[in-house]
């Protein structure tokens, strides 16, 4: 399944969030399809498929204790549409 990540950090934790970007591996288990930044600061966003939530929670944890994550299930709309229908 596809989720869209988006990580939020207190201004004094910049550093700190910088340092473990830098330091961070995809793990194994999550396909990334691209990260973008908030170029007005403090945010940043996530987009991958995984499998298995557990995964999820594992990535997950190396940040939850410097920034809300935030893991949202999303799709492509052609594929809503075709659900839908």
């Amino acid at each position: 399944m596809l989720f869209m990540d988006t990580w939020t950090w207190k201004p004094e934790n910049r550093d700190e969030v910088e340092k473990r970007a830098a330091e961070w591996k995809c793990p194994e288990g999550i396909k990334e399809h691209g990260h973008w930044l908030d170029l007005t600061g403090n945010r940043a966003f996530f987009l991958y498929e995984v499998d298995d939530p557990k995964v999820i929670l594992a990535a997950n944890e190396t940040w939850t204790d410097i920034a809300e994550v935030d893991s949202v299930p999303v799709m492509e709309m052609e594929e809503v549409q075709k659900l839908m229908s």
